[in-house]
């Protein structure tokens, strides 16, 4: 595609797909509007940059679906001044997506090849508030830092609490659980130092992070 054709599928994008999926915050729009996403996307699905579908990265991960990505920048209602974990760098789209619209980003991966390879994206872009980690974090990152917003990428049939304390008070979570054939996208907020609420975001069904625990099989 020349640059006017992708231009025109991007637009085609946001029209067709993200707003119609009631994404309708304009910070949001206008982020995945900016954010070349053909750039994220692996050379050999290039022409399925900007299509209502999950893209293979490998290690039988996926970029998300646009309009799903839409919902979960939209849902954890990102501000300025926000510090954000990224649990699945992936692609790296999501990354600088996140990074456009918060302070600071921390986004870690299992896969070193993909925050090599986001790392690189990033710096083309010119998004330099993004650390990038290689580590397995499916149960959470073990320690008392806490951020305001904070995204797992991936699913886990288990809601992981380490996920809720990393959570500032007024934090937001936005979580994929459960098992195939649906699962729940879910915003998690804290309210104070001791409780939670939750919200059901939509159903939808994505790969599980690597090593994610899932629950204990019933024996007779």
């Amino acid at each position: 595609m020349n640059q006017s054709e992708i231009e025109q599928a991007r637009f085609n994008m946001i029209e067709q797909q993200i707003r119609p999926w009631d994404v309708l915050d304009q910070r949001v729009l206008d982020v995945m509007n900016a954010v070349p996403r053909e750039q994220f996307v692996p050379e050999n699905c290039r022409s399925l940059a900007f299509a209502d579908t999950n893209i293979p990265l490998g290690h039988e991960q996926v970029m998300m679906a646009p309009k799903l990505e839409g919902r979960l920048l939209q849902a954890l209602a990102i501000r300025p001044d926000d510090s954000i974990l990224e649990i699945g760098t992936g692609s790296g789209y999501l990354t600088a997506c996140l990074g456009k619209l918060g302070k600071h980003v921390t986004s870690i991966d299992i896969y070193s090849d993909f925050t090599t390879a986001a790392a690189a994206k990033l710096e083309v872009q010119g998004i330099s508030n993004v650390t990038l980690e290689t580590a397995d974090a499916a149960e959470g990152i073990g320690s008392d830092t806490r951020y305001d917003v904070i995204a797992v990428t991936g699913s886990l049939p288990l809601l992981q609490q380490q996920f809720r304390k990393n959570l500032a008070v007024g934090g937001r979570l936005f979580i994929i659980t459960g098992a195939l054939p649906i699962m729940e996208a879910r915003l998690i907020t804290r309210v104070d130092e001791n409780n939670w609420s939750s919200e059901g975001v939509l159903e939808t069904c994505i790969p599980p992070l690597l090593h994610a625990a899932r629950p204990q099989a019933f024996v007779f």
